[in-house]
């Protein structure tokens, strides 16, 4: 674990003890890393700069060296935004629990696929709908709610080939806005689908 992961999964229990960091819950963590760091990128203008990875390393460890105690009362403030999103934007399915809905959504998703990881630049594709999010006040699941978003719209219109740039464009202004539209609703965006022994064997 890096000192960012260690310091988002203090401030995590320290907001709800309840959470197994480094158990059956370290994907809240995972989720919330991602997410803090695609903030950073969004609020120092790093987003599609090519060295945006080591430039914001710098940036955190300088601020980390030079102003502990602000990096820190920033975290805990976050981190208490952050959990409030995820607990209401992150729905548990157990089961078949909403399958019809959630299939949907799946079919276009998995539809997708092929093309997706045909697609080159999809970092930056990814990292435009990410700023969106953010600009409109979504700060949880920035990364998965980007990529299922782009996945979503390609499939929609039935994308075969890289060679159709204007369907694509299309697809990605489709999810620019979409995404926009999503930022400011309500209630859950993100269906973990889960086994119904999960319960049964969690301690």
């Amino acid at each position: 674990m890096n000192f960012l992961e260690i310091m988002l999964g203090e401030k995590l229990r320290d907001e709800d003890s309840a959470l197994e960091i480094r158990g059956s819950d370290r994907k809240v963590l995972q989720v919330a890393c991602q997410d803090f760091t695609n903030f950073l990128k969004y609020h120092w203008d790093l987003i599609g700069r090519e060295a945006s990875e080591c430039d914001l390393v710098e940036k955190l460890e300088k601020l980390y060296k030079e102003n502990p105690d602000e990096l820190e009362e920033f975290l805990s403030v976050w981190i208490g935004v952050w959990l409030k999103k995820w607990k209401q934007r992150v729905k548990l399915l157990i089961g078949s629990q909403n399958s019809s809905k959630w299939n949907k959504a799946s079919k276009n998703i998995r539809d997708a696929d092929p093309i997706w990881k045909k697609i080159e630049r999809k970092k930056e594709m990814q990292e435009i709908v990410v700023s969106t999010l953010i600009k409109n006040g979504e700060i949880c699941g920035t990364e998965i709610l980007s990529e299922n978003l782009l996945k979503m719209a390609l499939g929609e219109k039935n994308m075969e080939s890289l060679e159709d740039k204007e369907r694509i464009f299309t697809a990605v202004n489709n999810t620019l806005r979409k995404a926009r539209d999503m930022a400011q609703s309500s209630g859950p965006l993100i269906f973990v689908k889960i086994d119904k022994g999960y319960y049964g064997t969690r301690n």
